[in-house]
């Protein structure tokens, strides 16, 4: 089994958990678990203290055709069974350059920040995912350092893994990692106008084009002119990447 050490910074290394720590907690497992049933999406906790698993969903994507208790079991050596060689290199890379990011942060803002990015599993049909992972802080101890860790696992819209971003909740900034430079990019979130946001609506809810077009009272050149702008402003190929993008970046 690999050697989990890559994963766990010295500067996240959780030793003492104080009693104000403790008071943090309050069945806060039986929220996400709730949450876990009304999303398609995959969740689970990391406890950085034990090193381990805390809880995970049994939405299917993240458990490569395991269960939700065996996932929870193996916990780290989870990603050694079935995550790709080169991508465990760069998870590790993630960890260290996330790390460093975090540090900077003030004590009081760190659980506004989450981190995403995209890697491979390797499926139960043994063909590798590529899949968009998210984490953010649901607890810090005393000393601002993560806790818990809550981790969302969904399908990824981009074509290669990578693209790790760092955002914050309420701000229209965001921070990219460029991996040739190894250094973090501050870029602006794309806006949508009014129009491309209900084309992009209508579209996630499976209208065609000329029914786009009469329900916004456009012609259906006017729709394919604004869907053109939407797929240049996302960097995508077609409406189903649009969509894609769109919902992980939360813009619809």
């Amino acid at each position: 089994m690999g050697d989990f050490d890559g994963f766990f910074d010295e500067r996240n290394s959780v030793k003492n958990i104080s009693s104000n720590d403790l008071e943090q907690l309050k069945n806060y497992l039986s929220v996400i678990d709730a949450f876990s049933r009304v999303s398609y999406k995959s969740i689970y906790v990391i406890d950085y203290q034990t090193q381990s698993f805390e809880y995970v969903s049994d939405n299917p994507l993240f458990l490569c055709g395991l269960s939700a208790q065996e996932v929870k079991a193996l916990g780290y050596a989870f990603y050694f069974r079935n995550v790709k060689k080169q991508d465990l290199e760069l998870l590790m890379k993630i960890n260290d350059v996330g790390f460093s990011f975090y540090e900077k942060i003030p004590l009081v803002e760190r659980k506004l920040y989450t981190i995403s990015y995209d890697f491979h599993l390797i499926n139960e049909r043994n063909r590798p995912v590529l899949i968009n992972h998210k984490l953010t802080p649901i607890f810090l101890n005393e000393k601002g350092q993560i806790w818990k860790a809550m981790c969302i696992v969904s399908l990824s819209s981009n074509q290669t893994e990578g693209n790790i971003i760092i955002s914050k909740q309420g701000s229209e900034d965001f921070w990219k990692f460029n991996l040739d430079t190894n250094i973090w990019e501050k870029e602006q979130k794309v806006k949508l106008s009014e129009r491309e946001f209900n084309i992009l609506e209508l579209s996630a809810r499976g209208f065609t084009i000329n029914e786009i077009s009469e329900k916004l009272f456009v012609t259906p050149d006017t729709v394919k002119f604004h869907r053109r702008k939407i797929f240049d402003k996302l960097n995508v190929q077609n409406i189903s990447e649009a969509l894609a993008y769109a919902k992980i970046n939360k813009l619809v």
